[in-house]
């Protein structure tokens, strides 16, 4: 099976990680989730709704849909607190990247352990910038909330698609293809990875203060 890959890039100020990488998972995550499964018999099963919750960001002008799940929430939280720590002990500016691999298990026969074989791989690359003053993060406030918007518009495209998907599993073989351990949802089984660059490419940097500056002179 072909793992599909997908990158986004995003550039932000430090304050604006988290709420930039919690709006981009939780968009992907939302797509890729199903309301729990309640099986009759083998086979037979009825799924239970998917609630959702509009969140608002404090730090960019931008405000995302994420399913209203407070378990998914704090698992993908914890990941991103744990990112963001990372990359602010990098400095001012920073770069890292942050990936979601969906992935379905195959049984293995005793004594190995099953194989885990991914089927999409979502990678956000993070550039982080350091601005001067409140004019420049309000600026910057506004066009990361564009960005977020067309990456988002981007994310559903690429959902959209008639592209591979795992099939509905049998209730012995759920546990393989989704995370059952959710009491209000079930994600496609996932596992959130990071790493981080010491340093930012100058390029990177420059684009997003010219970009600030160019807004400064209109």
């Amino acid at each position: 099976m072909n793992c599909r890959s997908e990158v986004l890039e995003v550039t932000v100020e430090a304050r604006q990680v988290e709420e930039a990488m919690l709006a981009l998972l939780h968009t992907i995550l939302l797509h890729r989730s199903t309301g729990k499964f309640h099986y009759k018999k083998e086979g037979t099963y009825s799924i239970g709704t998917v609630g959702t919750q509009d969140i608002d960001c404090d730090f960019i002008d931008f405000t995302f849909v994420r399913v209203s799940s407070e378990e998914l929430d704090r698992v993908i939280r914890k990941a991103v607190s744990e990112f963001k720590d990372a990359l602010g002990n990098t400095g001012s500016d920073g770069m890292g990247q942050i990936s979601l691999e969906f992935y379905q298990k195959k049984k293995s026969r005793w004594p190995f352990s099953d194989e885990c074989i991914p089927w999409e791989m979502w990678s956000i690359k993070v550039n982080v910038v350091n601005l001067a003053n409140e004019q420049e993060r309000q600026i910057c406030r506004e066009k990361v909330g564009e960005k977020l918007g067309e990456k988002v518009i981007n994310v559903v495209e690429v959902i959209n698609r008639h592209e591979y998907l795992p099939k509905m599993p049998t209730q012995s073989e759920v546990d393989n293809v989704f995370d059952t351990s959710l009491k209000d949802v079930q994600p496609y089984l996932y596992k959130i990875t990071y790493q981080i660059t010491d340093s930012l490419g100058t390029s990177v940097s420059t684009t997003m203060r010219r970009l600030i500056k160019d807004t400064l002179a209109l």
